[in-house]
């Protein structure tokens, strides 16, 4: 049975009770290694009214931090970052055989001075590889060319090369056998430059991705708003969004409770839930907590 090291987010959030309420069957999946101290586990433990497994597996050091439900802070931010860190370094040493993410919050990194967006951009910088988020599930993954960057900036970003680069890294990640949507960025897909021109760059890079994988595996610019659509003159299970909402939007309208992230073109294996930290619910009695997107992770990484 392989070994996962579980990353338990942000403390304030939902990560811990998912993890304690779903080891019974996670545990069935794999051998998990829960990032987190005996201290931290005994005050979410308490203030969920929920006992700790006897064979709840615990690995590392961390600071002390305070448990506020639904609270951004310093100290979570600081322990939701060394528990990432922690699962890294695990996966490196080879003693994990992968990663599963709890959600962590992003404005409780920034105040604990931590310069990463998030966990992609933090294993990005410790690879030194261009990692690629992917999200979805069996029956539809969406990889986001850009991801967290405000819209305005999506125009500039769209080069030729870096597309090219992103679509090769996808493939060559994969190794798929069926053919991948690519999304233009405009209305329409630009209506042939009536509406802006940036297709031109992604026709560009499909073109020559797929010389030099020499298969037409991408197909596109496809236009965004049919792209999803049961009706669409083909059906695709794999998409690549220009933005991030672009492809997250019909992704989590279709699958949101199924859905999980996936870190591609790296060196280790690392799954996510597809969620946030849902501090409006954490650690609420009768919060009717959904753990399929949790579950869906942990078997991706076992697979």
């Amino acid at each position: 049975m392989k070994k996962v090291a579980i990353s338990l987010g942000d403390p304030n959030g939902i990560g811990l009770e998912l993890a304690l309420k779903s080891h019974s069957t996670v545990a069935k999946l794999c051998k998990p290694i829960y990032c987190i101290d005996q201290n931290t586990l005994n005050k979410a433990t308490k203030q969920l009214n929920h006992p700790v497994p006897k064979d709840f597996k615990i690995f590392g050091k961390y600071n002390k931090v305070s448990i506020n439900p639904g609270v951004v802070s310093q100290s979570a931010g600081e322990f939701s970052y060394q528990s990432f860190l922690t699962a890294i370094n695990l996966a490196k040493e080879k003693k994990v055989d992968a990663i599963c993410t709890l959600p962590i919050h992003k404005e409780s990194w920034a105040k604990a001075g931590i310069d990463y967006v998030g966990h992609t951009d933090m294993l990005r910088d410790i690879f030194q590889k261009d990692a690629i988020m992917m999200l979805g599930c069996e029956k539809m993954f969406v990889a986001l060319f850009t991801e967290h960057i405000p819209l305005k900036k999506v125009p500039k970003a769209l080069k030729v090369q870096k597309i090219t680069s992103f679509l090769l890294d996808f493939q060559n990640s994969l190794q798929l056998n069926e053919p991948v949507g690519v999304l233009g960025l405009n209305p329409h897909a630009g209506d042939n430059g009536v509406l802006g021109d940036e297709e031109k760059k992604i026709i560009k890079a499909i073109k020559k991705a797929n010389k030099k994988l020499e298969s037409n595996i991408f197909e596109g610019p496809l236009v965004p708003d049919i792209a999803f659509t049961k009706n669409s003159r083909k059906s695709y299970k794999y998409f690549v969004a220009m933005y991030h909402d672009q492809g997250l939007a019909p992704l989590k309208a279709l699958y949101f409770d199924e859905s999980i992230n996936v870190s591609l073109n790296l060196p280790i294996l690392r799954t996510s839930v597809d969620h946030g930290t849902a501090f409006d619910i954490a650690y609420k009695k009768d919060n009717k907590l959904s753990n399929t997107s949790y579950i869906n992770a942990i078997k991706m990484a076992v697979t």
